[in-house]
This record gives structure tokens, sequence and C-alpha cells, in this order.
């Protein structure tokens, strides 16, 4: 890609140079913001929620008629930006009339600034960031638009160069965003090999040809005839965490604690963990140890992982479960029996839910598990090791991969519409 020859400063410090026939304005002398409210009707709706980041993209609309809030029409060509931090790359470009909701500003082109190239400017890196820095409020930080996004300084050329910079950035960003789809596609096709290989060791074992029976379980079928059956009480020791204790009444330690926030499946994240008060007798009852499996209560019910020791020493709060098998049981082997039921919604299916699901202790004490002899079980978790790892790794260097399209993505908007290539054929 070839940079303009004739360049001159902006005047604006966070884009640098631009292209000598480029023009400055303010924002606000660029677009009208629109505030027209509209009744709660069933015309073409939209929220902040209905936004892909980055993209522009529409996704979720099935969902979009049940949001509620104040709406305001726009029309084909408004650019809509939102301007709550978490949320500042959630920028459409509309094709068509209609209302949106939330905290969108509705940009409307004065006839110097083309709506396609008003989209990418808003959506550029450089533009988030610059918005990002002026938001506040602790709460939900947001931009203000009469104190800050209006008196942004906008370079820009012709309608003609903007065109040929519109077309440019929708030509290679398809493709690559092309690439990114086919990419998320060997992710999920993966991710479901990974569930198909573990609920076949895990309920069928490794040997094919082994004699099978009913296992009794109406959603799960035969397994083999060697296998034991049991209910998880009986072959481990179940502890629900200790509820959230925000002061100390004298003689307690304050320890870190694990939350269902924590619990991912097969490993636990330790990047955020907080702190409460425990007896000298909750310490022993609430620690976790080695090969723990700690089983998330509430939110996602019975995502589990195993404890490797992330952290020196840690215990559990009322949203986790802690599961200690007894002697000759694999827990790593229940980890993947665990991951299977979770896949196929059993865990799901035996919690008491009415807005947020639970599983209790008693429910999680009643679940059937199927076993083989601890030799066998450390076979297929050796297997599944072997497996999972394998595809893992594939996963892991394609969502990297994902990245470095994302940055590049990013990158090649960022300097298209700040002048630093020139794209003009």
């Amino acid at each position: 890609m070839k940079s303009y020859e004739r360049c001159k400063p902006s005047g604006i410090e966070w884009i640098g140079k631009i292209p000598d026939h480029w023009k400055v304005k303010k924002l606000k002398y660029l677009v009208w913001t629109i505030n027209e409210k509209a009744e709660n009707d069933t015309n073409f709706r939209i929220s902040l929620e209905n936004i892909e980041s980055n993209t522009g993209r529409l996704i979720g609309l099935e969902n979009a008629n049940s949001f509620q809030g104040e709406l305001r029409k726009f029309q084909k060509g408004d650019v809509l930006f939102n301007k709550l931090r978490p949320y500042l790359a959630k920028v459409y470009l509309a094709d068509n009339d209609g209302v949106c909701l939330g905290e969108l500003l509705i940009l409307r082109s004065k006839g110097e600034s083309l709506p396609k190239f008003l989209f990418y400017r808003v959506l550029s890196y450089g533009f988030v960031k610059i918005v990002d820095s002026s938001t506040y409020g602790s709460k939900m930080p947001r931009a203000s638009w009469d104190d800050f996004i209006s008196q942004l300084l906008i370079p820009y050329p012709q309608n003609e160069e903007q065109t040929a910079i519109a077309n440019y950035l929708d030509r290679k960003t398809g493709k690559i965003d092309e690439l990114i789809t086919k990419k998320q596609k060997l992710i999920d096709l993966l991710n479901e090999e990974k569930t198909a290989i573990i609920n076949q060791a895990v309920t069928k074992g490794l040997n094919p040809n082994a004699p099978v029976k009913d296992s009794g379980i109406h959603w799960l079928g035969e397994v083999p005839a060697h296998w034991e059956i049991k209910k998880i009480k009986y072959i481990a020791n179940l502890t629900l965490g200790k509820m959230l204790t925000g002061e100390d009444k004298g003689g307690n330690f304050l320890k870190p604690y694990l939350r269902a926030q924590n619990i991912s499946w097969f490993k636990c994240d330790t990047s955020d963990v907080k702190e409460m008060w425990f007896s000298q007798s909750d310490l022993i009852k609430y620690r976790v140890n080695l090969n723990d499996l700690l089983v998330s209560e509430g939110g996602d019910v019975g995502r589990t992982c195993i404890w490797m020791n992330e952290l020196d020493e840690c215990y559990i709060q009322n949203s986790v479960h802690k599961i200690t098998f007894k002697k000759y049981f694999n827990p790593k082997y229940f980890l993947y029996l665990f991951y299977s039921f979770g896949q196929k919604g059993y865990f799901l299916s035996i919690v008491n839910q009415i807005s947020i699901g639970h599983l209790t202790g008693e429910k999680l004490k009643e679940v059937f598990t199927i076993f083989p002899g601890f030799d066998e079980q450390t076979a297929i978790v050796d297997y599944l090791d072997r497996k999972t790892d394998q595809m893992d790794d594939v996963i892991s260097k394609t969502h990297h991969e994902i990245e470095l399209l994302q940055e590049y993505r990013t990158a090649l908007i960022s300097e298209a519409v700040t002048g630093k290539i020139d794209v003009r054929i």
C-alpha cells in the first residue's frame, strides 16, 4: 500500500499528518444529531445489544422488540454511535428506516461526509479511543456529545475520495470477515468433535466391543456392562461454600475465596479472586485441596473445573460446590464426565429454576455417575488428555489467528480514514 505524496499537519494530536488536500472540521459541522421521538410501534428497531462491536453487523434481532425504553427514529444512511464506555465500538450504518433504543447517538451527514465514510470514521480505533478517554461517571461511564464528541476534529477528503476509501474498506474488511468466519466455524467444529470424543469415552469406554447393559438412566442409554452406576454422594464428599461474610465478628481470618464466576470448564480462573472472613472451623471445612472438583451452583449451573493449587491457599463461597473423591476414584475422569453431562444439558434439567437456576447440594448429591475401575478411569483420562490437548492447541492457534485478523482489520480502517494510506486506483 502506498502513502500520499504530500501531507500536512492535521492539528490533531492523535492523528498526526494528513494528506495535503484533506480538510478538517469539527464533527458537529459535518453531521446533525437526530432526536426525533417515535411511538412504541412495531417498526424495525434495534438496541445496542443488536450491534456487533467493531463490525457494525446486526445480531440478535429476534429479541429486539423485547427491549424497553425511549424510542427515536432513524433513517437509511444514518450512523448510530453508542456513547457508553463498554459499547463505544458498537457503530451501525442504517440500511433502512427504523427506531432505536438506549444510548445511541443518531448522526446524519450534512453532505460533506458521506454515510459510509462517516461509519468507518467513527468506528476507527483512534476515534473510539479518544472518545473513551473522555467518558465520565462511575456506574456506567459515558461520553458527552455536546461537551466532547461534537467538538472532535475530523479530517476528510472530497466525496469522490471518500467513496473510494469506503469501497476499498468494504472489499478488504469483507475478505477479512470471511476468513474470520471460516476460522470460527473451524473452532466450532473442533469443539463439537471434542465434546463427541469426551462423551464417547466417558459413557462407552475405549473398547468398542465391550459388552453393554442398560444404565437405567433414560437419557444415557447403554453403558459397558462392567461399569458401576452410583450416586455421587456414595463416592465423594460434597461441600457447598460459605455464605458471604462482610465483617470480622472476632477471631476470624481474611482469606481468598472462589465464586461461580471463577469456575470455567476444566480450569479455575484466579485472575479476580475476592476475600472474606473465615473462622478457624471454616478454614478446615471450606478449603480447596489439590484435585478437588469445583462445581458452579448458580449461573451456568454444573460448570466444573479441577483445583490444581493455582493459589497457595483458597476457599469457596456458597455459589460453588467442592467435591472431594474417595480413594480409588480419579477426579479427572469425573471432570470429563461432568463436562459430558453439562453439554447434554443434564445439570440445567435438574436445577431449581425460577429466574436464576441453582444446583443445590441436595440435587448434586443425587446425580448418578457411571464409571469403570480405577485403572480404566486413568486410561480414559490419559486418552482424553492427549486428544483434547491436541485439539485445544489447534483451537488456541486459530483463536490467535482470528485476533491477528481483527487487529489487521482495525488498523486498516484507521489508516484509511486518517489518510495514512492512499487507496485510490
